[in-house]
């Protein structure tokens, strides 16, 4: 079992910034892959970001590309996501999820979710 927890969410203003922080724990293997994702009150779970454990090797979404960045920290089995520029658009709850295996930008092939956090941006 892994146990996933978010954390850093909140309310900030368009063009404002937060870090989102997600702790792994319980069974992990060597290679896995962190990604965040979010879902917007009548939309569907979209990908926003994606990291390799055992690269570093990073995706995104396009519409965060140049904005978001997402690192890791192996000693903590933590991952984060640099939000800056913040849009209203942004405005979401943010899902940090783990998958068993190689690097992906699909939603269906996460088996491992958070709770996740709220972030609302103000106009």
């Amino acid at each position: 079992q892994v146990q996933l927890v978010e954390s850093g969410g909140g309310l900030v203003q368009a063009g404002g910034s937060l870090r989102l922080s997600c702790a792994a724990s319980g069974r992990t293997a060597s290679t896995y892959a962190m990604g965040w994702f979010r879902q917007a009150p009548g939309n569907e779970r979209e990908f926003v970001a994606s990291i390799s454990w055992s690269t570093g090797t990073t995706y995104y979404a396009d519409s965060v590309k140049g904005r978001f960045t997402i690192s890791r920290d192996n000693a903590k089995n933590t991952v984060y996501l640099q939000m800056n520029s913040l849009k209203p658009e942004d405005t979401a709850v943010y899902y940090c999820a783990l998958r068993f295996g190689v690097l992906t930008v699909r939603t269906s092939e996460y088996s491992n979710w958070g709770q996740g956090t709220q972030v609302t941006v103000s106009s």
